[in-house]
């Protein structure tokens, strides 16, 4: 399978994802099980300070986030198009906070973005009730 279309970058800080090739193929099977195709997602790793940057421009919020996902698909199509920034800042916090590895935490954001594409939301609780489940689902899919 080619996954050109599912690529990583990084912005204001270096980092290199682990297991790249796993992971695009991890991401392209969540997609599928969702009946969806990824077209065109770019993953930016990127600092606090650049993702608040973003946050505020954006969506006039002024606080850290771990992630942000800018669909650039028409609502409820099937193939996923956008930009989803991480802070890798965010996801060690995280990490440390919530008692689990980064790599998890790590993999946990990027597919929330990823499920962000999809159409699943987590403004409400029950949205993010059934978004944490989406995830556990799709963290349950990895084989590597």
């Amino acid at each position: 399978m080619d996954y050109s279309s599912l690529d990583f970058y990084s912005e204001d800080i270096e980092f290199l994802l682990p297991n790249e090739d796993n992971i695009s193929s991890w991401v392209n099977k969540v997609a599928e099980k969702h009946t969806c195709k990824i077209e065109n997602v770019s993953i930016i790793f990127c600092s606090d300070e650049f993702l608040l940057d973003l946050n505020q421009q954006h969506l006039q919020h002024d606080f850290y986030t771990d992630i942000l996902t800018f669909p650039f698909q028409e609502k409820g199509t099937k193939w996923l198009m956008g930009d989803i920034f991480i802070s890798i800042d965010r996801v060690r916090e995280n990490a440390v906070t919530l008692k689990t590895g980064f790599v998890n935490e790590l993999h946990r954001v990027i597919i929330h973005g990823i499920l962000h594409l999809i159409g699943f939301n987590d403004e409400s609780e029950e949205e993010e009730r059934e978004m944490r489940m989406r995830e556990d689902e799709a963290l349950a899919l990895r084989d590597f």
